[in-house]
């Protein structure tokens, strides 16, 4: 008997109840990307047929060992330590349950709680909550919670923060009224002094990402002391590895810290999953998303772990609740929270401060053969080239000479389609770094 969920007659009524047709409710989705008809499967296949047909899919695509990376923009081509993938594939918390009974999920909420401090520790935040989706999510739920926390409904987004992350921004905000402002940039930032008139009386926060999508350093002191001045909270959205050498959030007044948590012992993997870092000052703890585990002590006095704050409807009246965040990516946290305890302060700045020496090393060599860079400003790790050839054309030559040359831009701005954003980490090699410089001199 196959499942039918809904008959079409009562999938008529329900449209006809609420007002719409069916092809509203599916209007966000891009034309392009709609199935126009059934499916084109192949016959049915015993289970061995199905290992293999899989199998040679997957062997259409190229290992990522095929190429030398120099791809960034948010994911990044980082060494990971292989004690993490021992640790992860421990059953205890490789198939653990969401940790609801704190009685029987121990080790869990341990490791949990260890992340949370580690994070605090790297952020300089007061409080971290027990991980998020991923980076772009986590920054849709900072403003949501600066709403909450000033009743204030305005977010001033600097059109630098990674375009997936406006795109979630606005996903997340849809339907509510509220508006989002993006003040007018120069030299791929946002001049602080430029600010001001960009905030008023409604204004909840400002959002900056630091370094930002264009691997340039923000003025995030004067930013944030700006914000202050007018009533607003100060969000920033941060690369963690970068806080190895760059001041930490807390040091400069963020009330709320967010990050995509993937550089921190999290492969690549064609995109997720990744991690939500979600931070905050202490006198907002009540308005954060998600949930936060505690340290306390048993009857019998001895140590033990809960889930201290957990602020979804599921948990305390509607009304209250402050996300209907489900999961909180636990497996990418442990990992997370194993490569910190591994690198350690020392590691993390050395694998920091070689992205940079070797980011500021090939972005030298290529000026020296000629390149030409639209902006001119102090970056971390990244930063954007603009190509002769067409950008999407120069990475498809690239790609041909084994280099993973960066993320052609024109596809977040026509505008952009000479620019290549290219980033560097502690894994590439001077003769990578010189392969990359002697390339680009041939095709440019």
């Amino acid at each position: 008997m196959p499942f039918i969920p809904i008959t079409d007659e009562e999938q008529e009524e329900m449209l006809k109840r609420i007002g719409v047709n069916f092809d509203a409710l599916i209007e966000p989705i891009p034309e392009e990307i709609r199935a126009k008809s059934k499916f084109d499967l192949p016959p049915s296949l015993s289970e061995m047929g199905v290992a293999k047909l899989m199998k040679d899919i997957a062997a259409q695509n190229k290992s990522q060992q095929d190429y030398i990376h120099f791809l960034g923009g948010g994911a990044y081509d980082h060494y990971i330590p292989s004690i993490i993938n021992h640790i992860l594939i421990r059953p205890e918390f490789y198939t653990a349950y969401t940790p609801y009974q704190p009685e029987v999920s121990q080790g869990t909420l341990q490791s949990i709680y260890e992340y949370q401090s580690m994070i605090c520790d790297l952020t300089g935040m007061d409080v971290t909550n027990a991980s998020m989706y991923d980076g772009a999510t986590a920054l849709a739920e900072g403003i949501h919670m600066a709403r909450g926390i000033t009743g204030k409904n305005k977010a001033v987004i600097f059109p630098a923060v990674h375009p997936y992350y406006q795109k979630v921004i606005k996903t997340y905000t849809e339907g509510m009224d509220i508006p989002l402002i993006y003040p007018e940039s120069a030299n791929g930032k946002v001049p602080a002094e430029m600010l001001e008139k960009y905030i008023d009386k409604d204004t909840a926060c400002v959002v900056v990402q630091h370094p930002n999508f264009f691997g340039i350093l923000e003025d995030v002191d004067e930013i944030s002391e700006i914000a202050h001045k007018n009533g607003a909270l100060f969000i920033v959205s941060y690369n963690p590895i970068s806080l190895g050498i760059l001041k930490p959030p807390g040091e400069y007044g963020a009330d709320i810290a967010t990050g995509e948590g993937q550089p921190l012992g999290l492969p690549l993997s064609f995109g997720g999953p990744y991690l939500g870092l979600f931070s905050a000052k202490r006198e907002f703890i009540r308005k954060m998303p998600g949930r936060i585990i505690g340290q306390t002590v048993d009857k019998n006095g001895k140590r033990g772990f809960v889930m201290t704050l957990q602020t979804r409807e599921q948990h305390i009246r509607r009304a209250k609740a402050t996300s209907n965040i489900c999961t909180n990516n636990n497996l990418c946290a442990i990992a997370a929270a194993v490569y910190l305890a591994v690198m350690g302060k020392r590691g993390v700045y050395e694998v920091a401060n070689q992205s940079m020496q070797k980011a500021h090393y090939l972005k030298q060599g290529l000026q020296d053969k000629g390149a030409e860079f639209p902006f001119d400003a102090p970056f971390f790790n990244e930063f954007v080239i603009k190509t002769k050839v067409d950008a999407v054309s120069f990475v498809e030559k690239m790609m041909k000479r084994g280099i993973l040359s960066g993320i052609p831009l024109g596809q977040f701005n026509p505008e952009w389609k000479n620019y290549l954003l290219v980033a560097a980490t502690e894994k590439r090699s001077r003769e990578e770094l010189d392969k990359y410089i002697e390339e680009f001199s041939k095709i440019g």
